[in-house]
């Protein structure tokens, strides 16, 4: 498995994971068919339309962005900027092996690098105990609020102090 820094070209990949680990793992608890409203744009990330590869690709972009590659293909990406994570995804069929913490640590060690004291982030509440595990600590009770045009989600905000 490799790391590196995004490249636009990765959009494509980048957004099918994007699409099905999050419709997977984080909407699971919702009917397939009601999930479109959370996903937004990713909901199209299999579509071949140049203003929804756009649209994704606008949606990729931040400051910072890492893509876990395993033989030549896209299984985990990171995005953040410093101090704040924005979204971590890792294909379901490797979790549980370290990818999502070596692109933290990365993403960590680059916050260091940038200055950054701490580490916020909204996570899913199926994310929990990974962040966690990583010792990020709850910041305040659970929240709801929207993703894209879906509302009611719920989420966990955590925090971790860098030293």
């Amino acid at each position: 498995m490799v790391i590196h820094n995004y490249h636009p070209s990765d959009s494509t990949a980048v957004g099918m994971l994007i699409a099905e680990t999050y419709g997977q793992v984080n909407l699971g608890y919702l009917p397939e068919d009601q999930r479109a409203p959370y996903l937004g744009p990713f909901q199209h990330a299999k579509s071949s339309r140049l203003e929804d590869q756009q649209a994704i690709a606008r949606l990729i972009q931040a400051p910072i962005v890492y893509v876990a590659k395993e033989n030549g293909e896209i299984i985990g990406v990171l995005r953040g900027s410093s101090g704040r994570l924005h979204s971590l995804f890792v294909d379901q069929g490797h979790h549980r092996k370290g990818i999502g913490r070596q692109l933290m640590e990365k993403f960590e060690g680059e916050c260091r690098t940038l200055g950054a004291e701490k580490i916020s982030l909204a996570a899913t509440l199926f994310a929990v105990p990974f962040y966690a595990s990583l010792d990020y600590k709850k910041s305040t009770g659970v929240r709801s609020g929207w993703s894209f045009d879906g509302e009611g989600f719920q989420w966990q905000p955590m925090k971790k102090i860098l030293n």
